[in-house]
């Protein structure tokens, strides 16, 4: 259903490094690269869903959107913890250790923002 998600950045390079360092986490890797934006899909290859991370085009600051979220799909509840430290040790700050939530019995997710303030998750549905 989703082909792609964009998320604005002020430092480009800040970013790709905090993208590179937590991604591979969940199987997913920069796929391209040109001034200003940087593409990351699964296994590192152009293949929904996609994750664009750009300076704007209107050449104002980025800013994060009060309410908007990214969601990242994990295979195993290890995987959303290591996604979680990998994030904290690449710069972001937690909004949300991991664990089991009240949406459903197996919801386990964490949250971070990233170093420019996007909000993060990353979720397994899955039994432990």
């Amino acid at each position: 259903m989703i082909d792609y998600i964009t998320l604005g950045t002020r430092d480009i390079d800040r970013a790709m490094a905090f993208y590179d360092a937590v991604l591979p986490v969940l199987g997913h890797g920069r796929f391209h690269q040109y001034p200003g934006w940087a593409g990351y899909g699964p296994g590192g290859k152009k293949a929904a869903p996609i994750l664009w991370i750009c300076t704007p085009f209107n050449g104002a600051p980025a800013s994060v959107g009060n309410g908007t979220m990214v969601s990242f799909t994990a295979p195993s509840r290890e995987h959303v913890r290591r996604f979680h430290a990998a994030a904290l040790a690449a710069g972001a700050t937690s909004e949300g250790e991991p664990g089991l939530r009240k949406y459903a019995p197996d919801w386990y997710g964490a949250y971070v923002r990233d170093p420019d303030g996007n909000k993060l998750s990353c979720v397994c549905r899955l039994p432990e």
